[in-house]
């Protein structure tokens, strides 16, 4: 395997699904009462202390995602605040209100650690997301949305630097930029 490739530790399937409950009543409860819910005693794994990423579509289109790379949290309470913050403080979009809550769906990216390369090469696409750092700008993108769009390398690399700010080709000269891979669910 080469670096960026793994996640620390796969999921079961019933860590999964716990997961995504959390991430969903975290969203309904903050929005409906704005509180934040009690979760009941998590299944084994989702103490370990990783990074993840929560979004929320809304008849297919994203609606919010927003994610951490590291945490001093459990990865069960940090799927909880993120789902929150998904639902309220992506700024591309209005904090959901009550009538979002019908009928949206959970996608929950579970990250591997950032692994910094030396060559575009070393990315593969529908594997690795990519984090860019020029100057003070940064931007990154799942490994699943290049697959979604259908973006080649180039292409992956320069809508990253356009979310971060930066001019579409900026990743070609003077760019610190990592990979990563991300067990994916909903």
């Amino acid at each position: 395997m080469k670096r960026g490739d793994r996640v620390t530790r796969e999921l079961s399937d019933s860590a999964k699904q716990q997961l995504l409950l959390i991430a969903r009543e975290a969203v309904v409860n903050y929005v409906a009462n704005g509180i934040v819910s009690e979760t009941s005693a998590p299944a084994e794994g989702l103490h370990e202390q990783r990074g993840c990423f929560v979004c929320l579509k809304k008849n297919g289109n994203l609606r919010g995602c927003i994610g951490n790379f590291v945490s001093d949290k459990p990865l069960f309470q940090l799927v909880q605040e993120i789902a929150i913050s998904a639902a309220t403080r992506d700024p591309r979009f209005y904090p959901m209100r009550m009538e979002d809550l019908d009928d949206f769906s959970v996608e929950i990216s579970v990250l591997s650690s950032l692994s910094k390369i030396s060559s575009c090469d070393e990315i593969r696409i529908g594997t690795h997301g990519i984090y860019v750092e020029k100057n003070f700008c940064r931007g990154v993108l799942l490994p699943q949305v290049a697959t979604e769009q259908g973006w080649d390398r180039d292409t992956f690399l320069s809508q990253t630097c356009i979310k971060a700010g930066l001019k579409f080709d900026d990743w070609k000269e003077g760019a610190d930029i990592y990979i990563f891979s991300a067990e994916v669910f909903s």
